[in-house]
């Protein structure tokens, strides 16, 4: 499993697989779909994010994003617009 998360400011933190679902959580908050389908993707996109970073040392933060981003364009193309978008009016703000 990763052990630190390398931030944008160079900071690393304490890998913590919980906040890649929250992540997810977040983004699936902004689409209109059953309390089910979005359990299902949670489940699937960050147990396959967390999986692919288990042999890692350090891990950056942005590569985290673009593998959660990856994923969820391919399960749930909805929810990876709903989070750039957030990310594009957060940028605005």
């Amino acid at each position: 499993m990763a052990n630190e998360v390398i931030k944008k400011n160079g900071m690393k933190e304490m890998f913590e697989p919980d906040k890649i679902r929250g992540s997810i959580i977040k983004a699936i908050e902004r689409v209109n779909m059953p309390e089910q389908r979005k359990d299902e993707i949670v489940d699937e996109v960050s147990n396959i994010v967390i999986a692919n970073l288990k042999e890692r040392g350090d891990v950056d933060s942005r590569e985290i994003r673009e593998s959660i981003l990856s994923e969820l364009d391919r399960v749930a193309p909805a929810v990876s617009s709903a989070w750039r978008e957030y990310e594009q009016n957060k940028v605005k703000e």
